[in-house]
């Protein structure tokens, strides 16, 4: 647990040095060590969870008991956050074999994912709202 305690807020403090536009979901004490859930301003996470999975990288969208399910987070929206926000919202779970290399790797793919998604939801705004 303490590893992946050190691990996630590395990734935590990467992803805020990083990307601007973001919100982290959830207490940031009382949590689980290995798991952080970031929303991303301007971003849908089923659009985030598809470029990085070509990157071979795996990020759940929604709440792990509802996976495969295209509703935002029942738990996020429970919270009181925004529907937007919630979907918007992508969950990283690390467990015994993550290394901080694979959080380095994630870093530069998410950062990349991030600019290209919100180039793409721009250029899907104007249009439809052009």
């Amino acid at each position: 647990a303490k590893r992946l305690s050190g691990l996630k807020q590395f990734l935590r403090d990467g992803i805020a040095k990083s990307i601007t536009g973001i919100a982290f979901n959830g207490d940031p004490v009382d949590s689980l060590p290995g798991t952080l859930n970031v929303s991303f301003e301007g971003a849908e996470g089923e659009a985030i969870l598809l470029y990085l999975d070509l990157q071979g990288i795996a990020v759940s969208t929604g709440s792990a008991c509802a996976s495969g399910s295209l509703e935002p987070s029942h738990v996020l929206i429970a919270t009181g956050i925004s529907q937007e926000r919630a979907h918007g919202s992508i969950r990283v779970s690390m467990g015994r074999e993550t290394t901080r290399e694979d959080i380095e790797y994630f870093l530069e793919k998410l950062v990349e994912t991030i600019k290209r998604v919100r180039q793409i939801s721009s250029v899907a705004n104007e249009v439809k709202h052009g």
